[in-house]
């Protein structure tokens, strides 16, 4: 999948991969993409949870190579 930001969350613990891409969603317009790669298994609650309360889109996720855990956010 296409993105237009990347944030390597690997190794850090809730909160840190939500701050992390609240921070880079930001700093996109409307309608890009952000990748977060994250190792913390409570990650995938929390990116959900996060898109319902933020209004950015969960628009793919999933599991890389390495069982780490991918995102792929479209910010509103």
């Amino acid at each position: 999948m296409n993105f237009d930001k990347d944030v390597d969350a690997r190794g850090l613990n809730c909160p840190l991969p939500i701050l992390r891409a609240k921070k880079a969603l930001a700093e996109l317009k409307a309608g890009q993409v952000l990748r977060v790669v994250a190792t913390d298994p409570g990650s995938v609650k929390d990116f959900q949870a996060f898109a319902r309360q933020t209004g950015n889109e969960l628009v793919a996720q999933g599991e890389t190579e390495d069982a780490a855990f991918e995102f792929f956010l479209k910010r509103k």
